[in-house]
């Protein structure tokens, strides 16, 4: 069958039409960026920001169907869309979804509108340029996340690379170029191993057919049923590819950078969705792929040992930053390694718990960016000493930054607690002193992220410049994005049970295989 397309009505066509609509859009407001030359600069502002947040309503919007749509407890993908691309290469466009990249998609599409109105005000130049990359910027990270074929899969991870590249070099700060650069070439260098593992993959499940298939299925398939071949290298491959953008320790050093000298959108989408495409990728790809290799004892132990030093690093170095931008980086460092733990813990409510922190921190750590970001924009500094007492002048702005650094600590009633208990509950019954050692960066934690919030809202108000901010409390706009996420956080630390029906069947399927796929090969003395 050259074409498939599984489900009838929306399941049938929405995946394509997400995939399409950013891309529509970046072309028109390109072309309005063609058309507004001369214009005054205000006007050609407004009519890049209006017209981007309208393409990405319209793609929020769209997505909110699958929630009720996608049957999660379907083994068979949702939404399957299966159509020849270049065929003579065994390449397909091939997309589909499952309870895990269902959640994914949908942190995507409502965060991105969030981040445009997170834009509004900051971005003063080149408005349809930064906005045109943001739209091609989202085919890219959805694209990620459905792609069920790997050469597409890896075009849509490079197609990431290049907008994010230009948004932080062109509108970040001062040392915007040399962040960019390390950025590019730190995930460049992990891609290009990558793509040679599944040039191999391809070359090695076509060997049957005597044609070359990169469909996730039929290698998936292959490596369930006979041992492939430079099995540990290819692990290796994917591995570091995805460690460079989780990013786990020592791969981490070029986050800091990106996120210091990103825009504020830029900031947020890397670390609410780019970062999760590194553990998404060894959900879907590296652990499935090659099970033996993942749950070897040595290889095991590595990836568990280096996520655990990742939690406690990221988490002591934070509480020396002096910029509170660089702080939150370091942070998510110590966070993602926290799914890390759960993913190689390799129990349903380790997964799970793996699966919550990587939603739980995109939203608050994009929440914690935003808030900066409109600190950042009345004052023009990040620096900690140059705050105190913010809480007396903008007392709205007080409130939410304090609920938003609560969770993110992981106060029970929050989204964090829920998260990173079930990672470390998953985690003891394998992995005991590993969740143990994890389980004290809760506490460091609480005091980077406190100390923070006392130096930035409730030391004494000294400073002029922020005594002048009386009266620059945040405005609608500002209360109207941040609102939705602020609900996020309440909703999912109270009642997370939604989210976890969806993603409690991927979870289970994935630890189910890989044990099986373990025991078989300790069966017959098979070694990875």
């Amino acid at each position: 069958m050259n074409a498939v397309l599984q489900g009838t009505g929306y399941n049938g066509w929405v995946l394509p039409v997400l995939l399409a609509l950013p891309l529509l859009g970046a072309v028109t407001v390109a072309v309005q960026g063609i058309g507004a030359r001369g214009q005054d600069a205000l006007v050609q502002m407004q009519q890049a920001r209006r017209t981007a947040l309208l393409f990405f309503v319209a793609e929020a919007v769209l997505s909110l169907g699958l929630w009720w749509s996608v049957d999660v407890n379907n083994l068979a993908w949702q939404g399957l869309v299966d159509l020849p691309w270049i065929p003579q290469w065994g390449i397909r466009f091939t997309v589909g979804l499952d309870g895990i990249a269902l959640m994914l998609v949908l942190l995507t599409t409502l965060l991105m509108p969030l981040a445009v109105l997170g834009s509004w005000t900051s971005i003063r130049e080149r408005t349809h340029s930064y906005y045109a990359l943001l739209l091609i910027l989202t085919t890219g990270m959805l694209g990620v996340f459905m792609a069920l074929d790997l050469v597409l899969f890896y075009v849509m991870w490079e197609v990431m690379l290049v907008p994010m590249y230009l948004i932080i070099g062109v509108w970040g700060g001062q040392r915007r170029l040399y962040a960019s650069l390390k950025f590019f070439l730190y995930t460049m260098v992990g891609s290009l191993l990558m793509l040679v593992a599944i040039v191999w993959l391809g070359l090695l499940a076509g060997e049957s057919t005597g044609a070359p298939t990169f469909s996730y299925d039929a290698i998936l398939q292959m490596s369930r049923t006979t041992q492939v071949t430079g099995a540990f290298w290819l692990f290796g491959a994917f591995a570091l590819a995805f460690a460079v953008k989780v990013p786990m320790w020592p791969f981490h050093t070029w986050l800091p950078d990106a996120h210091v000298e990103a825009p504020t959108a830029g900031s947020v989408i890397l670390a609410a969705i780019m970062l999760k495409m590194g553990t998404f990728g060894f959900v879907r790809f590296a652990v499935p792929l090659f099970p033996e290799v993942a749950m070897h004892p040595t290889v095991r132990a590595v990836i568990l040992a280096l996520a655990v030093i990742g939690i406690v690093y990221g988490a002591l170095v934070a509480l020396v930053q002096p910029d509170v931008k660089k702080l939150v980086a370091y942070s998510s460092v110590s966070h993602l390694g926290f799914v890390m733990l759960g993913i190689f813990a390799m129990t349903v409510e380790a997964m799970q718990g793996a699966l919550m922190v990587t939603i739980s921190h995109g939203i608050s750590t994009g929440a914690l960016f935003l808030l900066i970001g409109m600190l950042y924009e009345r004052r023009h500094t990040r620096q900690l000493a140059d705050f105190g007492g913010i809480a007396k002048v903008m007392p709205v702005f007080a409130v939410m930054l304090t609920i938003v650094a609560l969770s993110s600590i992981g106060v029970p009633g929050t989204n964090g607690f829920v998260s990173e208990f079930l990672v470390l509950l998953g985690s003891f019954t394998t992995q005991p002193v590993h969740a143990v050692i994890a389980a004290t960066s809760v506490i460091f934690a609480a005091a980077y992220l406190l100390w923070a919030v006392q130096r930035v809202i409730y030391n004494p108000l000294t400073k002029l410049e922020n005594q002048a901010l009386k009266g620059f409390d945040l405005n609608w706009r500002e209360i109207g994005l941040i609102t939705p996420l602020l609900i996020g956080i309440l909703w999912l630390g109270v009642y997370p049970k939604p989210v976890l029906q969806k993603t409690e069947a991927a979870a289970a399927r994935l630890v189910r295989a890989v044990d099986v796929a373990v025991s078989n090969a300790r069966r017959v003395g098979g070694q990875p």
